[in-house]
């Protein structure tokens, strides 16, 4: 009998530490995407307290509650229609909250937007920038109409993102990639302290997405924070520091990424043999829950890497050896017994019952 672990999450969350040289250039001394940052005593850059939102008689926003702070990557996350966009909206106060307060640096968003939202650089879906101007045009252009933001300042922005090579070049000749960081650049202008991005690596090609997450956690290492809305949830486990998982317009958890599917969910993977006898006692055992939708909450390679003989379980791992313990006694042979802990994906599935993302 071999009792093993099986921790994808482990192994999803360990963030390397790849920086560009620009980023090195500017702060030499940062640690990027250290798994060690602990974020938990910064200053909290954005808090959104009971927020709920009604149109007409019906409420789609239901009592959002959550805290980003600075130095903190923060992953939203929701299907179509859970009301995401709707709650990003109200951030960047383009809609208003019929209840609840959104204050960023201690001002509400509602009542001093001015205040607040110099705080605040935005990508909400697109970047929109003008594709017959050369990307320095649209950075002066959009600098224009922040106060403090020089030549100095654009040039800056343009090193950080990368973007030195090419831009002077016409927007119409760059990649999606390229775009998204002229847009980032653009919201990065005023030096805000936090930044909100929606679907960020949308569209990108592996190169382009692991190009952006690097960019990301080194905002994140100079203390900024860093919202961001996505239904990747791979890329969401492997970048983000603490998430929230919306569903109907209800925050349904909020927490640090390991913890959150630690916490939330334990799964045993058991062969047995004789395989029948085993599993009517593992389903008459208290502390067991048999899962029979393998497909939906558990990842393939896995499922494939176990065989057809497989028991899936959900259970807490204190209870395994006592099991073990119990079959053997009743005659079952315990070939073997792994311990899984679940992918974001996987608890996302199961916390929203199956809602697809889109």
């Amino acid at each position: 009998m071999s009792i093993q672990s099986a921790d994808k999450t482990d192994a999803v969350v360990t963030k390397d530490s790849s920086s560009t040289d620009a980023a090195s250039r500017l702060h030499s001394s940062i640690q990027v995407g250290s798994t060690d940052r602990d974020s938990s005593n910064s200053e909290i850059v954005i808090s959104v307290q009971h927020v709920k939102k009604r149109i007409k008689r019906k409420m789609i926003i239901h009592d959002v509650t959550f805290d980003v702070r600075a130095g903190e990557i923060f992953g939203f996350l929701g299907p179509n229609g859970a009301g995401k966009t709707t709650t990003i909206r109200m951030l960047v106060d383009l809609i208003k909250p019929t209840e609840g307060t959104i204050t960023v640096c201690g001002h509400n968003v509602n009542r001093e937007p001015e205040q607040a939202l110099q705080h605040i650089g935005s990508i909400v879906e697109n970047p929109e920038v003008y594709s017959y101007l050369t990307g320095w045009e649209n950075l002066e252009h959009f600098a224009r109409m922040q106060p403090g933001v020089d030549e100095q300042r654009i040039r800056e922005v343009v090193e950080l993102v990368r973007l030195d090579r090419r831009i002077h070049d016409k927007v119409s000749t760059y990649s999606l990639g390229m775009r998204q960081r002229l847009g980032i650049a653009q919201a990065l202008l005023g030096r805000p302290k936090l930044l909100i991005l929606d679907e960020p690596t949308n569209g990108l090609d592996p190169k382009g997405i692991k190009e952006m997450r690097a960019f990301i956690r080194l905002l994140a290492a100079e203390g900024m924070a860093v919202f961001v809305s996505s239904h990747l949830l791979s890329e969401i486990q492997l970048l983000c520091d603490r998430v929230a998982i919306i569903s109907r317009g209800k925050v349904l958890a909020v927490g640090g990424v390991r913890e959150l599917v630690e916490t939330h969910s334990h799964m045993a993977v058991w062969q047995l043999e004789p395989r029948d006898q085993g599993l009517a006692l593992l389903q008459n055992s208290p502390y067991v829950q048999i899962i029979t939708n393998v497909d939906e909450f558990i990842d393939d390679s896995i499922v494939a890497a176990s065989g057809v003989d497989a028991i899936f379980t959900e259970m807490d791992e204190e209870h395994i050896a006592e099991l073990v313990a119990h079959m053997t006694a009743s005659g079952i042979f315990v070939k073997g017994v792994t311990k899984i802990n679940p992918t974001l994906e996987q608890l996302f599935l199961k916390m929203t019952e199956g809602e697809i993302l889109e």
